[in-house]
């Protein structure tokens, strides 16, 4: 395998390692730009497939990095991938953690941490919508999608499995 894949791999999953606040979920939308549109890595279906894939497989929602890195460079780009999008995330959550229960009571700690709500939220949204947009487009998606959306902030403590599961029979019935 061209080792220059595993750099190219490092350059695009490091820097939306650091800035994946709210979880990996929160800079799928990066990686679309990166892998799909920017690298040419693999197509728009095949990310939706990955994706989909990396949410129905155990572990965290942010396999989709390994995906790709195995897509991409085989075994040696899943591990240099996986690597380069969690290692300095976990380093920097070490580092973070520490600090932020050092200086826990202080003004800044509670406006750091509504200021990030948002923040998060943002880039959770704008992977979604990367994800609706490359779906099937049918209008009857989006709609799923905003009931499914609407339910969830109507009712935040709501077991979500039983929604999902009635929107993927809804969509199943609609083919």
């Amino acid at each position: 395998m061209d080792e220059n894949i595993y750099w190219q791999l490092i350059l695009v999953f490091l820097p939306l390692s650091l800035v994946a606040v709210g979880g990996g979920q929160s800079v799928v939308a990066g990686i679309d730009a990166q892998v799909v549109q920017l690298h040419h890595w693999v197509s728009q279906r095949e990310f939706v497939d990955l994706f989909a894939i990396s949410r129905a497989a155990p572990g965290p929602g942010s396999l989709l990095a390994t995906l790709i890195g195995w897509r991409v460079g085989g075994l040696g780009g899943a591990i240099v991938s996986s690597l380069a999008f969690f290692l300095p995330t976990s380093i920097l959550a070490y580092g973070v953690g520490h600090a932020w229960t050092r200086y826990e009571g202080n003004v800044w700690h509670g406006a750091i941490e509504r200021g990030l709500a948002p923040i998060a939220a943002g880039l959770i949204l704008s992977s979604a919508f990367t994800v609706l947009r490359s779906s099937s487009g049918s209008l009857s998606v989006w709609v799923t999608a905003l009931a499914c959306g609407l339910i969830f902030t109507l009712f935040p403590k709501l077991n979500p499995l039983p929604v999902l599961l009635a929107a993927g029979i809804a969509q199943l019935a609609l083919r």
